[in-house]
């Protein structure tokens, strides 16, 4: 039997971000969908001066040495992807 063919040559390769990091960001996602409802970062007004605000906060939080977010207990890093995918949909899909 010969081997079969896949042709995925240039495709993304989705193998290749971290699984850790990702399952972090979605442990985040669902944090913010059990408090605020799935998908309400997309209708917050003023929504990419917030996340953009937002981002920096947890990115200055990790900076200064505290790791996690004391509401969520999860990782400040976490936080920060979040803010920032939210910030490039809007700068593509979103409005």
């Amino acid at each position: 039997m010969r081997d079969g063919q896949k042709h995925d040559q240039n495709k993304p390769r989705f193998s290749l971000i971290p699984h850790k990091a990702l399952w972090q960001v979605v442990e985040v996602l669902e944090f913010g969908a059990n408090k605020y409802g799935a998908d309400n970062w997309r209708h917050v007004p003023n929504a990419r001066e917030r996340y953009f605000n937002a981002a920096h906060r947890h990115l200055n939080a990790w900076w200064a040495g505290e790791k996690v977010d004391s509401e969520s207990g999860l990782p400040h890093l976490a936080h920060a992807v979040c803010c920032l995918m939210f910030l490039m949909w809007f700068d593509g899909d979103g409005k």
